[in-house]
């Protein structure tokens, strides 16, 4: 018989709480929940939720956004899709569509209300944990839910080298990333030195 812990991932592949809501929208699609979890894993990525691309291919992070966090990480896709290595855990597991003027609608909430406290006590405590934009950030770092991205970013040395609060990784952010040079000069660089000693990995070339 599967275990719990395969049973929880069963039943949240097969969520429909977002159905209704999710058929009106701009892009009336079904749901698909998307994530990638293991009980053992020692990097959890908290996201946001999946864009349209992933939604299509059925893999997180399947996207330029994906690339520039895996970037940002200073590892490839072989380790990033290594299960045994990294779970992803969106604050949505579904696309949560667009609206009428084609603007991305938030992460519902049922998500965190119905699954993520059930994973996370099914889960072994990761030993690094990136909190990807603001909603990620609001739930796992309720002590700064009123903080705007930029502060809990900057903050990033109160909660290091455990947790990294980080923004979207979405190319929408270069502005973000130009106006806040220390991001790529003092984050990053602590960032991936520890993800190196978390998953035993050299310098990438």
């Amino acid at each position: 018989m599967p275990d719990k812990f395969d049973q929880l991932r069963t039943q949240i592949t097969a969520c429909q709480l977002c159905r209704a809501q999710f058929a009106t929208t701009a892009t009336r699609h079904q749901p698909r929940p998307v994530f990638w979890l293991s009980q053992s894993a020692p990097i959890l990525i908290a996201g946001q939720a999946p864009g349209a691309k992933v939604h299509e291919s059925g893999r997180p992070f399947d996207d330029r956004s994906g690339d520039r966090l895996r970037g940002w990480m200073g590892i490839g896709r072989d380790l990033f899709y290594d299960q045994t290595l990294i779970s992803v855990l969106p604050m949505a597991f579904c696309f949560p569509g667009y609206d009428a003027k084609g603007s991305d609608l938030p992460p519902p909430e049922a998500c965190r209300h119905s699954w993520h406290g059930r994973v996370l006590a099914a889960i072994n405590p990761p030993r690094l944990t990136l909190l990807v934009g603001g909603y990620a950030q609001a739930y796992h770092l309720p002590d700064e839910k009123s903080a705007s991205v930029t502060d809990r970013v900057a903050n990033w040395r109160a909660h290091a080298p455990r947790i990294f609060p980080l923004p979207h990784p979405s190319w929408r952010n270069t502005g973000w990333i130009r106006k806040n040079p220390w991001f790529e000069t003092d984050l990053l660089p602590r960032l991936q030195s520890a993800v190196r000693t978390v998953l035993k990995v050299g310098e990438t070339g």
